[in-house]
């Protein structure tokens, strides 16, 4: 009697095995309900496919919506700006923040590993700006601190990066620009480049960007949803400068 009831326990539990086994298989993805929500389950993994046009692996699908935007306001140390930040610099290191945060790439899928250092002051309102331009499928080349190239800002422009932070003066200025404060934010610096009062354009493969009348993916055109993005939280846009014109460029007090 006992032998018999062991071989039916055994036959049982391998038919619940087989069936939960099937159950597992499938629904596994995010179960997000809003932007900053938490993911409920490991996705499965992707096969293997060729790196993409951003710095980032992707992740998720190709919409916002499927993928919110997520946000976190981070303390920064020195160590993490040993280039771009030093003693005499107009903001303590105290008074910065790394924004890391969910940008659109220029491959048309989200990225979740994008970085900004920015004024503390501030980085609650630029998360409300590149939120929106993440709803608006806004693409960006790749976002990362310019200490990733040693405080090079041509480096950085270079590499087509958007980034904020950088303790320098002013391009032609011994004046602090608002990026040694943390209040000026350069994006997708080659569609959208500095032009100086002669038309020089320092960068040769963004200098066909010059033309304004282009629309490829991630030019800024006046009153475009960008400007109207940063205008939303006061800050201006290099783009409409006399002179000189710096496309790529917003910050809190318009230079």
């Amino acid at each position: 009697m006992p032998g018999r009831w062991t071989s039916r326990g055994l036959a049982f539990v391998a038919a619940f095995a087989a069936a939960t086994a099937g159950a597992t298989g499938c629904g596994q993805g995010s179960d997000d309900s809003g932007d900053g929500g938490a993911t409920s389950a490991t996705p499965p993994v992707p096969a293997p496919s060729a790196p993409s046009a951003s710095s980032a692996s992707p992740s998720g699908s190709g919409t916002p919506s499927a993928h919110p935007f997520r946000a976190q306001i981070k303390k920064v140390t020195a160590g993490q700006l040993k280039y771009s930040w030093r003693r005499g610099c107009p903001v303590p290191v105290s008074g910065l923040r790394m924004i890391e945060m969910t940008y659109w790439g220029m491959d048309g899928r989200p990225h979740d590993d994008g970085r900004l250092v920015v004024n503390a002051k501030a980085a609650d309102d630029l998360v409300t700006v590149f939120r929106k331009l993440y709803r608006m499928k806004y693409p960006i080349k790749r976002m990362e601190p310019v200490d990733v190239y040693k405080g090079s800002d041509f480096d950085s422009i270079e590499a087509d990066n958007t980034s904020a932070f950088n303790c320098r003066a002013a391009t032609g200025s011994s004046s602090w620009s608002q990026h040694a404060y943390g209040l000026a934010v350069d994006i997708n610096p080659c569609e959208n480049p500095y032009v100086s009062s002669d038309g020089t354009v320092a960068h040769k493969h963004c200098v066909k960007y010059k033309n304004r009348s282009r629309r490829d993916p991630g030019v800024i055109h006046k009153g475009d949803k960008v400007v109207k993005a940063f205008a939303s939280i006061g800050w201006g846009w290099g783009g409409v400068w006399s002179g000189a014109k710096d496309y790529q460029h917003f910050s809190s007090n318009g230079r």
